[in-house]
């Protein structure tokens, strides 16, 4: 049946998730006891818990960004370079995930909703820059902001609290899209978990892609079980074929 319908498709939106990194190495937030590598997810990803110990924050992010330099593109990221290549209509990728593996994977145009975890942001000047090296030295020290000169650099990521990126833009996507496509992501994580029933509403086909049923599976026409690295790769040749 999908295939049938795969060939009206021109406008599509594809969300994911850390399900698509996950198989790359990648760790995901939801861990049993609201600990996230034995950190509890209040104190290293809330503004509150930046305030309260910033070099915290700092050495965890430092230690995900070398985390992140030693993972690898999985066949899902390459798969959804593929298509953004040879689809012929309009593509919108938004991610969750704040790696970078789908521009390694090929990608050239990501939506980071949540930010990246290869940036900065100056809390004096709100300047935005690349970010590879650490940013809490072993002597304590912090590195000053390029543009201003203030020790004020944060991990430019969405926390809890904070309001995710480009939602305008995404909220457009979402209302004239007549596909919509979720990929390893959980469904609990809002405005993210809402957009399935947006564009359900508006009358899009939704497919979910995952290795568990979502919380909203409800909200799709069609689930699809397993790893990322499978059905990624299966959708997208029925996609291409048509």
């Amino acid at each position: 049946m999908f295939q049938r319908i795969m060939a009206g498709f021109e406008r599509i939106v594809i969300l994911t998730g850390a399900g698509i990194s996950a198989e790359s190495g990648i760790d995901t937030f939801r861990a049993a006891g609201g600990l996230w590598e034995q950190h509890w997810v209040e104190d290293i990803a809330t503004p509150e818990g930046f305030a309260r110990d910033p070099d915290l924050v700092l050495g965890f992010y430092d230690m995900r960004r070398a985390a992140l330099a030693r993972a690898a593109p999985n066949p899902a990221h390459e798969a959804l370079a593929l298509l953004e290549r040879e689809f012929s209509g309009d593509l919108l990728l938004v991610t969750q995930n704040v790696d970078d593996l789908h521009e390694r994977g090929g990608s050239a145009q990501v939506l980071h909703m949540h930010g990246e975890l290869k940036s900065a942001l100056c809390t004096s000047c709100e300047t935005r820059v690349r970010w590879d090296a650490p940013m809490l030295a072993k002597d304590g020290d912090r590195p000053p902001c390029p543009a201003c000169c203030a020790v004020g650099l944060r991990p430019d990521v969405v926390w809890f609290g904070e309001m995710p990126y480009e939602m305008d833009r995404i909220y457009g996507a979402l209302q004239t899209c007549d596909l919509f496509v979720s990929i390893g992501t959980s469904g609990v994580v809002y405005p993210a978990a809402g957009f399935v029933e947006e564009v359900r509403a508006a009358g899009a086909w939704c497919l979910e892609l995952n290795l568990d049923p979502s919380d909203g599976l409800r909200c799709f026409h069609e689930s699809r079980l397993g790893p990322a690295s499978i059905l990624v790769s299966q959708w997208i040749d029925e996609v291409l074929a048509h």
